[in-house]
C-alpha cells in the first residue's frame, strides 16, 4: 500500500519540525524535513528521512554530516522558506539571512545551526539506509544544544504550539 502524498492519511501524522542544515557539491543549504527522530539516546543518535534526489541527500552523502535545528514556536515560516525550493536552484541560506534569520556554525562540524531554535544538533553520518521513495540518514550526535524555547508540531498542514 502507498500513503498519497497529500491525502488524509499522510496529513493526519503529527510531526516535530525541523530544519537540516548541509554543506557539499551544493553549496550551503537549509531544508525543512518533518520526518526527523531521535532513535537512540545512548550513543545520541538522529535519523533524517530525505528523498534522494533532494540537493539535502546529495550534500550529505559527500560530505557525511549534517545539521539538526528544532524549530521554535515562531520558527514556522522558517520552514516554509527552507521547504519551499530546491536548493539546487535557490540560495535558501542568503533569503533566509536577509530576512533576518541567524546560524551559527558548528562547533564540531562547522553546519550551519539556527539561533533560537529549541535544540540544534551536530551530526555525523553513521549510516543510509533505503527506504523507498526517502533515504534514511542515521547521524551520531558529535555536538548538542538546547535552549529554552518551546519547538512547534506540524499536522493537517498548519503549525501547533
Amino acid at each position: 500500500m502507498d500513503f498519497s502524498w497529500n491525502g488524509a492519511e499522510h496529513k493526519n501524522f503529527a510531526t516535530n519540525v525541523w530544519i537540516i542544515t548541509i554543506d557539499g557539491p551544493h553549496g550551503k543549504d537549509v531544508m525543512a524535513a518533518e520526518w526527523t527522530y531521535l532513535v537512540s539516546y545512548s550513543p545520541a543518535t538522529i535519523l533524517v528521512a530525505v528523498g534522494p534526489q533532494k540537493a539535502t541527500a546529495e550534500n550529505i552523502h559527500a560530505t557525511k554530516k549534517f545539521g539538526v535545528s528544532l524549530a521554535a514556536e515562531d520558527q514556522g515560516w522558517i520552514s516554509s522558506i527552507a521547504g519551499g525550493s530546491s536548493g539546487k536552484s535557490v540560495d535558501k541560506i542568503g533569503a533566509l539571512k536577509e530576512l533576518g534569520v541567524k546560524f551559527k556554525e558548528g562547533e564540531k562540524t562547522g553546519m550551519l545551526l539556527v539561533e533560537g531554535s529549541a535544540l540544534h544538533a551536530e551530526c555525523e553520518l553513521v549510516q543510509t539506509v533505503d527506504a523507498g521513495n526517502k533515504h534514511l540518514f542515521i547521524g551520531r550526535v558529535v555536538s548538542v544544544h538546547v535552549h529554552p524555547a518551546k519547538a512547534i508540531l506540524y499536522n493537517q498542514g498548519m503549525y501547533w504550539k
